[in-house]
Parts: structure tokens; C-alpha cells; sequence
């Protein structure tokens, strides 16, 4: 039996007997034991508290004076698996090009659908293998990733087998979702429901059978899918098992919040066209609202409403919606820190989103998101800091010592 003791832990983040959904007053409590120790065994916390508590053992033990431990990122929303970054387009829209010109050079998602179905199952899992293990190497411990690059029969299933084997070979729980309806391709551009007609038939059957997803998700927007669209394939997914989260509110007020709801979606996304009545549709539910605040960064959009959406009583998770058109960074950390600066969460607020909130965000609440007995030892050990906030606040730089998953220093 491997054994780890880590000794004098200047503050141990998130300690919780129990898990819960985090809302209102209670995202803002973090509960953190200081000067404090933990016992890591066969990968799983077994054991910790003040080191006044520590019974001494013969085991290897590491000093961490002046350093704090948190749980692992919890990433609910990722595009992870693609063939190629898009920076060309990047500096199209620095040149002052819109979307619309750049999709009309053959730019946008169409393009890293083209470069996707052209790029083998071999190469893109060796891809993908190098960005998990950069993210992970950040501090994420568990990750969602979407298909929806694919835009074809064939492209679709290969991502998600792709997505498939990265769950086995990865050391982190990675959970699998099918995003067919990402948008038209080129050939579908006039046929719509001819779109929506192979996304149910010839898709969802293989995908059902192979075991190739957990989740459905459908990108509910104006000129892409409607909110009876987005119903009518979420169903056909929940009729194979498929759990609906939903791309929702990016760009407009498009019914994806009150569709995600009306469904019982795990999670509605995105999230930065608000009104009240989708605040008030979602503070009613059970429903996640996942912010990703580095697309809207990127996108040189307003942020999303975190203050009214957390006043209000909506449960909201932080997520990193890494991607090669809209975000094309997995880092967790500054995720954290922009929510903190961009839109005014507090630190302790922020940390809860981003890991017990995100693990509920993907059904990973009993394995991981906090320090909790029984949990996966997916740890975070920061440098030497001054303090918590100093996380958020010193956002251009790497704060991480080492990180450990399963037991093991990565």
C-alpha cells in the first residue's frame, strides 16, 4: 500500500466532511483548516487535519511550510479534442475582420471541421494526449471535453472515440459529450432538419451502442439551433441515456436557459446574454449555470452576470470552454483569477465554482472537488504565498508547485 504524509500546511483548502451544490452565501464559504496535514493511500485521502492531530508514522512525509493545498480544477466545459489551433483567424479579427467575413474565408468552426475529418483518429488522440497533460500539469483533475468538430457521420464518432480512449489512458476522470449540433455543415447549410435527421439516426445509435458519450449537448443560438430544435434533439438523446448540457445564451437571448431547465439539464453554458427572467428560470432549478469567462475575454464580449447570478440563488460552475476559436487556453488558473477581476467574485467564491460546483457539473461530486475522506488525491500544491486571494490577484503568474493525481506527482 503506497502512503503519502504531507506536514505543515500552511492552509488546506476546501475541506469538507459531505459534498453539496454550492449557491448563494455558501459559495462564498470555504472551509480550510490551517497549519494543517494530509494522508494520501492508494491514490485516495484517507485521513487529514490540524498537525496537531498527527499521529506520527513511519512514512514518507513531505514539508509544506508555507504553502497551501487545494483540490484539483474541475473543468465542466471543453472542446479539447481538435486537429488545429486557429490563430490566423486571431489576427483576421485583430485586422478587423468579422465573423461573418472570416466563416466566408472558410474560417470558423467549419474550419476545424474540415481540418478534423482530415486529420487520422492516431494523430488527434497524440494531440489531444499533449493538451490533457498540459492542463493537467495547471492543475485540472478531472475534465469534460465535447465532440462537434466532426460536423459528419465519421467525424463525430471519431472524436468521441478518440475522447473514449483518453478516458483510458488518462489518470484523470474525463467525461464524454456529444455536441453534433455545433452547426450546420456546408452541405446541410439549406437542410436543416436534414441535419437534425443524421445527428438522431445515424449518429446517436453508433454512439449508444459503442458507449461513446455521457452527455448531449446542442449550441442553442439564433442562426444556429432554435430552442424547439435544441428540445427535439436533446430527447432523442435522453432516449438513448444521454444527459442534455447546453451551449445556451452566448451571443443572444435564445430560450437555450429555459429549454436546459424545462429538460433538467445538468448544466446550461456559456450564459452571457441574461435577462431576468432566464436568472430567475435558473435560480429555480437544479440546473448548473457554467461561466466561461476567458471566451468572453477572447471574444471581446461582456462578461457574464456572476454577481446577479449568484445573488439570485443560481448554482454556477467555472469552466474553461478550451477550444481553438473562442478560448484556446485549458488554464484553470486564469479562469479563476478573471472571474475574480472581470466579474467580481470573491476568491473563495471562485474556488468553489471551480471545483466542487464544476465536479457537480459533470457527476464527479463523490470522487472529486474537495477535500474530502474517500475523494481521489487530485491536489494542488501551490508555491510559497502570501495568501488565498493572491491566487486570483497575481494572475500572470504560475502559482503551482507540483500537482498530484491519483497519489501520484505528476
Amino acid at each position: 500500500m503506497s502512503s503519502v504524509i504531507i506536514e505543515n500546511i500552511k492552509l488546506l483548502v476546501n475541506t469538507r466532511e459531505e459534498s453539496k451544490l454550492l449557491r448563494r452565501k455558501e459559495l462564498a464559504h470555504l472551509p480550510c483548516i490551517e497549519n494543517a496535514y494530509i494522508i494520501v493511500e492508494d491514490g485516495i485521502i484517507a485521513e487529514y487535519g490540524p498537525m496537531a492531530a498527527l499521529k506520527k508514522t513511519d512514512t514518507n512525509s513531505i514539508d509544506a511550510s508555507g504553502q497551501y493545498i487545494l483540490p484539483c480544477w474541475c473543468d465542466s466545459h471543453t472542446h479539447l479534442v481538435f486537429a488545429a489551433y486557429r490563430e490566423e483567424e486571431f489576427v483576421d479579427k485583430i485586422k478587423g475582420l468579422s465573423y461573418a467575413e472570416i466563416a466566408a474565408k472558410g474560417g470558423g468552426i467549419l474550419n476545424s471541421a474540415k481540418k478534423l475529418n482530415e486529420t487520422s483518429e492516431a494523430e488527434l488522440l497524440r494531440i489531444a494526449m499533449i493538451r490533457l497533460n498540459e492542463v493537467m500539469r495547471s492543475g485540472t483533475g478531472a475534465i469534460e471535453i465535447k465532440s462537434g468538430y466532426g460536423l459528419s457521420v465519421e467525424g463525430e464518432l471519431k472524436m468521441l472515440r478518440v475522447i473514449k480512449k483518453l478516458k483510458e489512458l488518462s489518470p484523470i476522470p474525463i467525461k464524454a459529450t456529444f455536441l453534433g449540433a455545433h452547426t450546420y455543415p456546408v452541405e446541410y447549410k439549406e437542410n436543416h432538419q436534414g441535419y437534425i435527421d443524421c445527428i438522431i439516426n445515424e449518429m446517436m445509435p453508433v454512439i449508444a451502442k459503442e458507449k461513446l458519450a455521457d452527455y448531449i449537448d446542442v449550441f442553442c443560438e439564433t442562426g444556429f439551433f432554435s430552442s424547439d430544435e435544441t428540445e427535439t434533439i436533446c430527447k432523442a438523446g435522453m432516449s438513448y441515456g444521454l444527459k442534455p448540457k447546453i451551449h445556451a445564451n452566448q451571443l443572444n437571448l435564445s430560450g437555450g436557459v429555459e429549454t436546459g431547465v424545462q429538460l433538467g439539464a445538468l448544466s446550461v453554458d456559456h450564459l452571457e446574454t441574461m435577462n431576468d427572467a432566464a436568472i430567475q428560470t435558473l435560480a429555480g432549478s437544479n440546473t448548473i449555470g457554467t461561466l466561461l469567462p476567458t471566451a468572453a475575454f477572447f471574444l471581446r464580449m461582456p462578461f457574464q452576470p456572476a454577481r446577479q447570478l449568484i445573488d439570485a440563488g443560481c448554482a454556477i460552475a467555472l469552466a474553461s470552454d478550451f477550444n481553438p476559436g473562442s478560448s484556446p487556453s485549458g488554464n484553470m488558473n486564469l479562469v479563476v483569477a478573471m472571474s475574480c477581476i472581470q466579474m467580481k467574485m470573491l476568491p473563495e467564491e471562485a474556488i468553489n465554482a471551480a471545483t466542487l460546483n464544476g465536479a457537480y457539473a459533470m457527476e464527479l461530486q463523490d470522487e472529486v472537488g474537495s477535500i474530502t475522506v474517500g475523494k481521489k488525491a487530485n491536489l494542488i500544491v501551490t508555491k510559497q504565498i502570501p495568501s488565498l486571494a493572491y491566487l486570483p490577484y497575481a494572475f500572470g503568474s504560475n502559482c503551482i508547485d507540483k500537482v498530484m493525481i491519483s497519489g501520484e506527482w505528476i
